[in-house]
């Protein structure tokens, strides 16, 4: 999934402005413009369209899991590292909102998006594990929607 439309859809789900998504970015230690931020949320047919290069995306999920739960002090920020996956995406917002697997799967539930516990396991995985599965498309896209639904309403 193109990491200009999980921005678009996080920012719409927590009702961010663009400002805001530049401060969460800034959260991880990365510097982006507004100007920057604006193009990333236009669609991609629009005029002045920025695709969301895999370095910007890694800071700004790294400063949503700040922005969400965060920082603690005493200790360094995180290594940030790309490119990122639909799997790494997934890690990322669950961790950001407290979910467990039981809130995954309501999550997924509630847009009709069935997904047994061992293959919802899988995706969390490390890659290269014997039961380790990609995340597709589908799955993250149905994923976003049903937690926009969940916060809201």
């Amino acid at each position: 999934m193109l990491s200009n439309d999980v921005l678009r859809s996080v920012r719409y789900m927590l009702d961010l402005s663009d400002a805001k998504l530049v401060e969460i970015t800034a959260l991880a230690g990365f510097e982006t413009t507004l100007d920057d931020v604006q193009a990333y949320l236009k669609k991609d047919d629009e005029d002045g369209y920025r695709h969301c290069d895999n370095q910007m995306f890694a800071h700004f999920l790294d400063g949503l899991v700040i922005f969400r739960r965060g920082r603690d002090e005493s200790r360094p920020l995180p290594e940030v590292s790309w490119p990122v996956s639909n799997n790494t995406v997934l890690k990322k917002l669950r961790v950001a909102f407290e979910l467990k697997d039981d809130d995954m799967h309501a999550i997924l539930a509630s847009v009709d998006f069935d997904v047994s516990k061992p293959e919802l396991s899988a995706l969390f995985r490390k890659e290269g594990q014997k039961n380790f599965r990609r995340c597709g498309d589908q799955l993250l896209r149905n994923f976003l929607k049903g937690l926009t639904l969940r916060l809201r309403g």
